[in-house]
């Protein structure tokens, strides 16, 4: 499987090493040479300087086709950008955007684009770790609509694997 991780901070840096030790072709990229030395020397995958928001730069690392595309920045506009280009413009099979904002998260997921939003995993994790009730919103939040290019997740409309236990039932 192809995996394409654009941003190598420490979210993305688990990622790239992760895919990398279950056999997986990994391609991390990351506007910052310095942000590499979050690798592990034994990392097997490619790593490119470049910006993820950039289709040439994407094509020029090997980026069309990936099965997996993952958008890890710190930046929700940059990330989402990152993911529409992969799914429009180089056919990545599968995108998941990190969001922030949990209203955004699910707005774009409406737009075709799977998001990963921390504050909600984060929030509940604390809650559920001292013992309150949380908030029952999904962690991974999957896409129920279409890219603006027409191209469409093939699992919209069922969970994502690794959906956290404590995502809301899907409604008919």
């Amino acid at each position: 499987m192809k995996v394409v991780i654009v941003g190598c901070g420490r979210v993305g840096a688990v990622l790239a090493e992760t895919f990398d030790s279950l056999g997986h072709e990994v391609i991390v990229l990351d506007t910052s040479t310095q942000a590499f030395d979050r690798l592990h020397s034994s990392f097997g995958g490619s790593a490119v300087r470049g910006d993820g928001t950039d289709e040439d730069t994407l094509r020029r690392a090997g980026a069309e086709d990936a099965d997996v595309f993952l958008a890890m920045t710190e930046g929700d506009n940059r990330n989402v950008m990152a993911t529409q280009i992969a799914a429009e413009g180089l056919g990545a099979k599968r995108v998941i955007a990190k969001i922030n904002d949990p209203v955004r998260a699910a707005a774009y997921a409406s737009l075709g684009i799977a998001t990963l939003c921390r504050t909600v995993l984060t929030a509940d994790a604390v809650l559920g770790f001292v013992g309150e009730r949380v908030s029952g919103m999904p962690g991974i939040v999957a896409p129920t609509g279409t890219h603006h290019g027409g191209l469409h997740d093939e699992t919209a409309g069922r969970p994502a694997a690794g959906v956290a236990a404590n995502a809301a039932p899907e409604e008919a």
